[in-house]
């Protein structure tokens, strides 16, 4: 419902979900106004008043050029922190009540012998305890399940930010190579033709399936009618999620810190700097040197290939805003 009103009550500029064919509708209906002597400025150079620049040979990563990329990745820190003090919890639980009856410690104690991928009953430590079949427990059910698993869920949401951003950086600086920009893209193509975007589309169910092998409900049947749940944690499945969070963390974490080689300004899909980069718009973009001058150069766009820019000439651009 909130979906259809916004679609009602605003006007679609474009349904596409590239940044760049987003960028060339604000700018061709005035909505967003190019920025000029910035050229050669990246999104980081946002905050400061730019103007002129000389090309850089190493471009700044996406950590320090998005701030939603660093509450993103350091939110992936935290899961993998939860997890492991679950996992650190459930054995105290066990350890602790290990000599009382099967309601907390069934099986022997977690070693690297009862260790195993799938939960295996009666051999490692968990903890499980039952809830009724009632109203008011079906509800307490559904909270246990969303207070556990929601952080996850949306981490795994979030980290698509970080994937998004890269793959959108990728496109941009296919501008400098030899077949050229294309703004055009399938947006179920760039799922299998970027690597990070294929890398989270297994990787996204996988975890979700490991967090249901840590976390699982069984129902009691009696005459055909669901009288209890038996709700159980085993010990090596929760460690094993949360060692596949910890690469999931670490690889994420690479990615954002990774700094992109040229001298073509990152842009990372921010639809601004995309509009101060690009000063000419067609469907298929180069981007390099355009034009010397006294005392600044200027680098944009083209629908054919340029040339490299200068590395020892200053870029302010030529201040003739965009051409559509």
């Amino acid at each position: 419902m909130i979906a259809l009103s916004g679609i009602w009550a605003v006007k679609i500029l474009t349904w596409s979900s590239s940044p760049f064919d987003l960028t060339a509708a604000l700018v061709h209906h005035t909505q967003l106004t190019p920025t000029t002597l910035r050229c050669m400025r990246s999104v980081s150079d946002l905050d400061t008043h730019g103007g002129p620049a000389e090309p850089l040979k190493i471009q700044p990563s996406a950590w320090h050029a998005h701030p939603s990329i660093r509450k993103v990745v350091i939110s992936l820190w935290v899961i993998v922190l939860a997890c492991a003090g679950w996992a650190a919890l459930v054995m105290y639980i066990w350890n602790k009540f290990s000599g009382t009856p099967d309601e907390f410690g069934p099986g022997n104690g977690l070693t690297l012998q009862t260790w195993s991928f799938l939960p295996i009953g009666g051999v490692s430590n968990a903890v499980q305890y039952g809830m009724s079949a009632n109203f008011e427990m079906w509800i307490l059910l559904f909270v246990n399940m969303a207070a556990v698993q929601g952080p996850l869920t949306l981490g795994l949401h979030c980290s698509e930010l970080i994937a998004n951003v890269i793959r959108d950086e990728r496109q941009w600086r296919s501008a400098t190579g030899r077949k050229g920009l294309r703004t055009a893209t399938n947006p179920v193509k760039t799922i299998f033709i970027h690597p990070i975007c294929l890398v989270l589309f297994i990787t996204k169910p996988f975890l979700h399936w490991m967090f249901g092998l840590s976390f699982t409900i069984s129902p009691v049947v009696y005459y055909g009618q669901i009288t209890e749940f038996w709700v159980a944690m085993p010990t090596a499945q929760i460690w094993n999620l949360c060692i596949a969070l910890f690469i999931f963390a670490c690889f994420f974490t690479l990615v954002s810190l990774r700094r992109p080689r040229g001298p073509q300004p990152a842009a990372y899909g921010h639809v601004q700097t995309l509009a101060n980069l690009v000063d000419e718009w067609s469907p298929v973009m180069w981007w390099g040197h355009k034009e010397d001058g006294i005392p600044y150069c200027h680098a944009g766009t083209s629908d054919h290939p340029l040339p490299d820019v200068k590395m020892d000439c200053v870029y302010a651009g030529s201040g003739a805003g965009c051409h559509l």
